[in-house]
C-alpha cells in the first residue's frame, strides 16, 4: 500500500500538481488575502493528529478552525466554489500522502474535534483509524460525502470505512481511485 501511494502522490505532484497549484494560487491570491494553503490538524492512523493540507478555499475567518462548511456558506470564496465542487481542494494532500500521513485511499480524516464528537455518538467510529485517512474513500464513491447533518449520515460513512478496513485489497484501492476519477 505505502508503494502504490508513493508512486500515485509522486506522479500527481510532479505532472498535475506541479502546473496546477501555481495557477490556483494566483487564483487563490487574487480573489481573497491570505495563504494558498489551508492547514488543519485532523486525525490520522492509530489517533494521531497531523496537518492536512488543502487550497482554502475560504475568507480569512477565526471561526474556520472548528466549523463544518454548509451548503450556500457566504464565507466560501467564488474560487473556492469552484474548487470545492470540482474537488481540487482537495489536491495538495497528495504532499500529505507523499511524506506518509495519509494514503491514497481510506477513510477521510476528520477534525479532531469532529473525531471526539462522533467517537461519542457512533458505535466503533475508532475502528476507521486502524488505517492512514485517505484522499478518498470507499464512502466517498459510495455517495457518502459533504456535509454531515445527522447522526444517520454519519453511521453510514463510518459503516461503509469499517467494511473498506476489513475488505481492503490493491485491487480495491484502484477501484477505488477510478471510480472517483469518474464521478
Amino acid at each position: 500500500k505505502r508503494l502504490f501511494d508513493f508512486f500515485v502522490s509522486s506522479v500527481v505532484i510532479i505532472f498535475i500538481l506541479s502546473w496546477l497549484y501555481p495557477l490556483i494560487a494566483i487564483l487563490i491570491k487574487k480573489q481573497s488575502k491570505g495563504p494558498v494553503l489551508f492547514k488543519q490538524m485532523r486525525t490520522g492512523k492509530k489517533n494521531k493528529p497531523f496537518c492536512c493540507y488543502k487550497f482554502r478555499s475560504m475568507y480569512l475567518d477565526d471561526d474556520n478552525e472548528s466549523q463544518q462548511v454548509k451548503r450556500g456558506d457566504c464565507s466560501v470564496t467564488p474560487i473556492g466554489k469552484f474548487i470545492r465542487r470540482t474537488s481540487l481542494d482537495e489536491m495538495p494532500q497528495f504532499f500529505n500522502v507523499f511524506m506518509g500521513n495519509m494514503s491514497v485511499v481510506g477513510p477521510r480524516p476528520h477534525m479532531i474535534k469532529h473525531t471526539n464528537d462522533y467517537n461519542d455518538h457512533v458505535h466503533n467510529f475508532m475502528v476507521r483509524h486502524f488505517v492512514k485517512p485517505g484522499i478518498t474513500g470507499l464512502a466517498q464513491i459510495s455517495g457518502l460525502r459533504g456535509e454531515i447533518k445527522d447522526v444517520s449520515d454519519i453511521k453510514r460513512r463510518v459503516n461503509t470505512d469499517i467494511k473498506y478496513v476489513q475488505t481492503w485489497s490493491l485491487f480495491t484501492d484502484i477501484k477505488i481511485c477510478f471510480f472517483t476519477i469518474i464521478i
